[in-house]
């Protein structure tokens, strides 16, 4: 039997949604946002989500349309027909062929995880 991915929160195709959110874990947005989003986890963008908002996470996925600044600590994936206008910044950014980006695209090195020696 094959896990399943457990979605922790969605806001689904004919949700609209402004303000700031919050999130650890999973989220899905098929809606409309407006407002900030930070998150611990990954944050997955439908086909029919828009999103006018500035994103800091750990991963995000993007086959709908965001306008906004997007910094991942891990990874950014766009896939087509996704469309960012904005900066991203990620240490990986995979982006499909078919896919719209304007704005300016930086990588960075993955943070350094301090390692704690035993005496």
């Amino acid at each position: 039997m094959k896990s399943r991915k457990k979605t922790d929160i969605i806001l689904g195709r004919n949700s609209e949604f402004e303000g700031n959110l919050k999130f650890y874990g999973t989220l899905l947005i098929d809606g409309s946002f407006k407002g900030n989003i930070t998150g611990e986890g990954t944050i997955s963008i439908g086909k029919e989500g828009i999103i006018e908002s500035d994103i800091h996470v750990s991963n995000i996925i993007i086959y709908g349309e965001i306008h906004g600044n997007i910094i991942a600590e891990e990874k950014i994936e766009i896939n087509a027909p996704g469309k960012v206008f904005g900066y991203i910044e990620a240490p990986i950014i995979e982006i499909e062929k078919g896919v719209v980006l304007q704005g300016k695209c930086q990588t960075q090195q993955p943070k350094a995880v301090n390692k704690i020696e035993s005496e």
